[in-house]
């Protein structure tokens, strides 16, 4: 799996995208890294279904979807993509209903996993387990998820 390898500045409110300065406290991260690399570098993922499923995390991100011990109140730092030229708020609204639309159109039965491994970041073999399902069906289950969720974001 292909790594990009940069050093961040961590300050009170994360890490500086500028670099680390001399004498800063600093932490390494993988750029490339996602919760579906690992699935789409062993070729269990298509092209097609690595998209969507980042599309889809992309939307969890950007509705500030993910539980919270306590308020947050840092906003999102969001440039450009579906939503320029809309306020902050406006841009999470329409995250959420996206997220949302692809959600219901991978079906009842199939969110489970696609929730689990896309947007909680569970391992594969963690969440069928925690689902009782037999060992390499979630593998299965999930590309048939993320070919729906792709045909609702339009990614051919």
């Amino acid at each position: 799996m292909k790594q990009h390898l940069v050093e961040r500045e961590l300050t009170s409110e994360g890490a500086r995208r500028s670099g680390a300065r001399r004498g800063r406290r600093s932490a390494t991260v993988n750029l490339a890294e996602s919760p579906l690399t690992w699935l789409h570098a062993r070729g269990h993922l298509s092209d097609r279904q690595l998209a969507a499923g980042e599309q889809l995390r992309a939307d969890w991100e950007r509705a500030q979807l993910a539980p919270r011990m306590t308020m947050r109140w840092d906003p999102v730092r969001v440039t450009g993509g579906p939503d320029a030229g809309l306020t902050p708020g406006e841009r999470q609204l329409a995250a959420k209903g996206r997220f949302d639309g692809a959600i219901a159109a991978a079906g009842p039965g199939l969110l489970d996993i696609l929730w689990r491994v896309v947007c909680a970041g569970e391992a594969l073999l963690s969440a069928e387990k925690a689902l009782g399902w037999p060992v390499r069906s979630g593998k299965l289950v999930l590309g048939l998820a993320l070919d729906r969720v792709a045909d609702f974001y339009r990614i051919r």
